[in-house]
């Protein structure tokens, strides 16, 4: 095979993985939370469309699909069609008590901030983090203006309290309108506040304060699991604005991607991080898993039908109206979201296609 084919292959493997490792945490949860409540699973699938292959055990059903656009883990009575006919089982989804559905739901999304925050030990406790602090100050800059130098310790911009190199970049990325940031720092322990009016550069089009932020800091243990949780939340923070400017408009579809961009994104990071050898190849796989399974968690937590969220509303309703929502109405509000997903899927992929080839 040649050498092209070859790096196209991996990197088509190690998006495959990541996938799996992805959706199944997330799926898990489910399935560990149904079976902790005595809800029957009947099927438990990785991808969608037609079974590559499986398998039967106890009462569940296991399979791999062909695409790698998803999974489920369906459980008995969910869609209510078998509640219509009579057919439900103690153990069907619909019997257990609101409360026990409801923290199946959920625990989907949980699982994946779960292994977002164990990946973000990893990085962590591997490569240290970048911190906020100030490693340089353009001369002339608005900061130099407001007295910021190098050595202080950015701790909260615009009132909110940051810790991280990459929080100050977002703030000044998000900051399209030039507005003013308020922003506080320590120096000698002491804690100052100034206002910084950033400058609009030309060349770039954007608008900047005029400084280098992002000391390195080697973790020790208690500073990991600290900071491991920063980083989980910086990537949840940066997914949720990435979604309202999305909405917004800020952003376009070219600026989305499903799997065969994912393939992409990840081919060029491999290509980028194989020069420095397999740990480091690992590493920047694991962050893109990170990244994927905080978009997944965040994702999924929408109150759209057909996602978690939106069966969360049903199920919350459900709970302070003290009975269900008719099961053939509820399915159909999530059939037509599945439809509109579906749909969405497909014009994802193609925008992909278009995009690059």
């Amino acid at each position: 095979m040649p050498t092209g084919g070859i790096k196209v292959a991996v990197s088509i493997i190690l998006f495959l993985v990541i996938f799996f490792v992805v959706v199944i945490s997330h799926e898990f949860g489910h399935f560990i939370l149904a079976k902790k409540n005595g809800i029957r699973v009947v099927e438990f699938f990785v991808g969608m469309g037609p079974s590559l292959f499986s398998f039967q055990k106890g009462d569940t059903k296991y399979s791999l699909k062909l695409f790698p656009i998803g999974g489920a883990c369906m459980f008995e009575g969910e869609d209510g069609l078998a509640a219509e006919k009579g057919e439900m089982s103690e153990k069907a989804f619909p019997n257990a008590p609101v409360w026990a559905r409801f923290a199946t739901i959920f625990a989907g999304p949980l699982f994946n901030f779960l292994l977002a925050y164990l990946m973000a030990l990893i990085l962590v406790s591997v490569c240290g983090i970048t911190t906020s602090e100030v490693q340089a100050v353009n001369e002339g800059s608005k900061a130099e203006e407001a007295g910021l130098r190098a050595g202080d310790v950015l701790t909260k911009m615009n009132g909110k309290r940051i810790h991280l190199g990459g929080e100050v970049t977002l703030i000044s990325q998000l900051n399209t309108k030039g507005e003013s940031l308020t922003v506080t720092y320590r120096r000698d322990g002491q804690e100052n506040t100034v206002v910084i009016d950033p400058a609009y550069d030309e060349t770039t089009g954007r608008y900047y304060m005029g400084i280098v932020a992002g000391g390195y800091l080697k973790c020790n243990v208690p500073q990991t699991f600290q900071y491991a949780f920063y980083t989980m939340k910086f990537y949840a923070e940066a997914t949720i604005q990435s979604l309202k400017m999305l909405v917004t408009g800020q952003l376009s579809r070219d600026d989305v991607s499903g799997p065969v961009g994912l393939v992409k994104v990840v081919d060029e990071v491999y290509d980028s991080a194989k020069a420095y050898g397999a740990i480091e190849v690992l590493l920047n796989m694991i962050n893109i898993a990170l990244l994927l399974s905080v978009n997944l968690g965040i994702m999924n937590l929408l109150p759209l039908p057909a996602l978690d969220g939106g069966r969360l509303v049903f199920l919350l309703v459900e709970a302070i109206r003290g009975k269900p929502i008719p099961p053939e109405k509820e399915g159909m509000v999530h059939l037509a979201g599945m439809v509109a997903l579906m749909l969405l899927m497909v014009l994802v992929f193609f925008n992909d296609i278009t995009k690059f080839f």
